[in-house]
């Protein structure tokens, strides 16, 4: 059984920053590719950004790069995103997910395991 806890949400002022964290279950955490995504009320659930085992490479939607970090501590079994300047429009709940494989994708449907989220609130 595989389970995803976020934590780091909060209340933040524009251009204010928050360190979300997921730590999974599971011993293979290493193996498999795990994503970011949020989801505002009224909208479908939106990719944020991704990281594939091996190498870690990352991807990025275009409405966060350079702002936002993905990284992951395969030591501890945790994924992180780290959120700079951030914007009323990033108000949303986060969700960390994990797929069954190793190459990154922005498609949720391609992840199957999903933490309960966190809710992130940007303040204008």
């Amino acid at each position: 059984q595989v389970q995803l806890v976020e934590s780091g949400g909060g209340l933040v002022q524009a251009g204010g920053s928050l360190r979300l964290s997921c730590a999974a279950s599971g011993r293979t955490f290493s193996s498999y590719a795990m994503g970011w995504f949020r989801q505002a009320p009224g909208k479908e659930r939106e990719f944020v950004a991704a990281v594939s085992s091996g190498c870690g490479s990352t991807r990025y939607a275009d409405s966060v790069k350079g702002r936002f970090t993905i990284s992951r501590d395969n030591a501890k079994n945790t994924l992180y995103l780290q959120m700079n300047s951030l914007k009323p429009e990033d108000t949303a709940v986060y969700y960390c997910a994990r797929r069954s494989v190793g190459l990154v994708i922005t498609t949720p449907n391609e992840y199957d395991y999903w933490g309960q989220g966190t809710q992130v609130t940007v303040s204008s």
